[in-house]
């Protein structure tokens, strides 16, 4: 019998293999051991899906390999799911004295049951049971409270509830606005000179106003832009009530003032934090790449004739991702039909353009 080196190499890497899976299982079981210990004698309260995970899990491993593991729960109450989940498989005790499928209004029941429970995690079934009869369905609150145990939703009743960040911004989107500043160079009798350029946009509906283009801005300056912003009638904005901005100086006392008086509160952002105000640093990027790096500005007549076009077509006709490819002004006609015939429309000599359906 020859000795072939290939075999030597494939037993070495098999015996590495299982050294690093003994090592692993020593490091679980380990782990268990210290869960164990930190939990002591409290009681682990799982869902039905979690019993199903570990039962499935541990009808591979068996009773023997259960207890030298040390796992978490006790052999018995591993099997005890397991059993138990089988014989709910084959249970027909709720098909009894029935004749055909489920009706229709039982399955849309459950579908609104599992969708308020999934986009409303604080709210318990007894809420759910009060929107479900506001919409028309008579059902009791047990039945929405089997529905969610059913599906593991309902939480432990002693763990407080914790609002992600998600969800609280969304809370209070409607009332939250930014703001912010970038400057564009343009030609002149003099040279190149600089403009800056103030804008505002709102969270919600990503809609950007230019508030104000200027090539030396000062504090008398940002005061009445404020005002602008701020007024009764027609103001920007009308409504909000905290404005995000950065730590530009020109966003001096008087003008957080001035704003304070209509009761928008300002929130200056702390140092070297661009990500707190991402949704105006999105908006520069864009303005930027899309227009301003693509065109030659020719005095300041010219800068504000091109920034007010592509504001219009920022805020009317370009698609935007973060609102599922919806534009921030919506018009209010009728969506056009389908089999209408499809037209360009462009902006700064074809710089801008974008696509629409004539109406019928």
């Amino acid at each position: 019998m020859t000795f072939k080196p290939w075999t030597f190499f494939a037993v070495a890497l098999a015996g590495w293999m299982n050294r690093q899976q003994q090592e692993v299982i020593e490091f679980l079981r380990e782990e268990n051991r210290v869960l164990r210990e930190k939990l002591g004698h409290k009681r682990i309260i799982l869902n039905v899906a979690q019993k199903r995970r570990l039962a499935t899990a541990a009808m591979k491993l068996g009773k023997d390999l259960l207890r030298q593991f040390g796992t978490l729960f006790s052999p018995e109450t591993l099997l005890k799911w397991h059993r138990y989940l089988v014989a709910r498989k084959y249970d027909g005790s709720d098909r009894r004295g029935k004749r055909g499928p489920v009706p229709t209004k039982a399955n849309m029941v459950r579908k609104l049951v599992l969708q308020m429970a999934q986009e409303n995690p604080q709210w318990g079934y007894g809420r759910i049971n009060g929107e479900l009869k506001k919409l028309g369905y008579k059902v009791h609150w047990q039945t929405v409270r089997r529905i969610m145990l059913d599906h593991g939703l309902l939480d432990d009743p002693d763990k407080p509830y914790k609002s992600t960040w998600k969800d609280f911004l969304r809370s209070h989107w409607e009332s939250l606005a930014a703001c912010d500043f970038f400057t564009v160079e343009a030609w002149g009798l003099k040279g190149l000179t600089r403009y800056f350029v103030f804008f505002v946009i709102d969270l919600a509906t990503r809609r950007v106003q230019i508030a104000g283009i200027h090539a030396d801005p000062c504090e008398t300056q940002m005061m009445q832009w404020a005002r602008n912003l701020t007024d009764a009638q027609a103001g920007f904005l009308k409504g909000k009530r905290v404005l995000i901005h950065d730590r530009d100086p020109l966003f001096t006392k008087k003008f957080r003032e001035t704003l304070r008086v209509a009761g928008v509160r300002c929130l200056k952002m702390p140092r070297w934090s661009p990500n707190l105000n991402s949704f105006s640093e999105s908006f520069v990027r864009t303005a930027r790449r899309e227009c301003l790096d693509r065109i030659i500005l020719l005095g300041e007549k010219h800068v504000r004739f091109v920034i007010s076009s592509f504001e219009e077509h920022y805020n009317t006709e370009r698609p935007h991702k973060g609102l599922d490819y919806r534009r921030p002004v919506e018009p209010d006609e009728e969506p056009p039909s389908l089999d209408a015939p499809v037209k360009c429309h462009e902006r700064l000599g074809g710089l801008l353009k974008s696509y629409y359906r004539e109406a019928a």
